[in-house]
């Protein structure tokens, strides 16, 4: 969520017609079309942060701007050129790191919370907790994951960790109730 992504097609021959296909997960589908003979581009339902990036030598590509979970889908390139049509497929995985939260609830217990992360993220707590993750599933496909400090055995410390693991990277916290 938020980079930028640009995709490729293979050049093969002389280009004379360029055709992006993007279905995305949410929305309608979206094309963009490029003849060379004409120079002439064209597109048909597309958010403003899908464009061409043309490049000097290489065949035009696609450029997703501060991508978001919306452009989740799948993006095919079709080209016609001198040496026949070929096609390449995408599919557009959009990763959103979770928002962790540390804090203790009414009862003094550490309450751990990865908010709107996709996929869900992973809790777990330092010392060892038989605490389970309870998720919360959200209309735009990110899900928040809260999970309780129980404790296995009384060792002494009031200090826990929750560690938080995800595709997008992992975290920690500590904090003492």
């Amino acid at each position: 969520v938020g980079d930028n992504s640009v995709l490729t097609c293979p050049i093969k021959g002389q280009i004379s017609m360029l055709t992006w296909i993007i279905n995305p997960k949410a929305g309608g589908p979206c094309t963009l079309v490029h003849r060379t003979d004409t120079n002439m581009t064209h597109r048909t339902n597309c958010s403003d942060n899908i464009n061409w990036k043309f490049r000097a030598g290489l065949a035009p590509a696609l450029e997703i701007q501060q991508v978001g979970i919306a452009q989740e889908g799948s993006y095919s390139c079709e080209v016609a050129s001198t040496e026949g049509n070929f096609r390449i497929t995408y599919h557009l995985t959009v990763l959103a790191p979770p928002m962790l939260s540390l804090y203790c609830d009414e009862q003094g217990s550490p309450v751990c919370e990865a908010a709107a992360g996709k996929p869900p993220a992973q809790l777990s707590w330092v010392p060892e907790s038989s605490s389970r993750a309870e998720e919360q599933c959200h209309d735009n496909g990110t899900v928040t994951v809260l999970s309780k400090f129980t404790a296995l055995s009384i060792n002494g410390t009031n200090v826990t960790t929750c560690m938080v693991s995800h595709p997008a990277g992992s975290w920690s916290q500590s904090i003492a109730c």
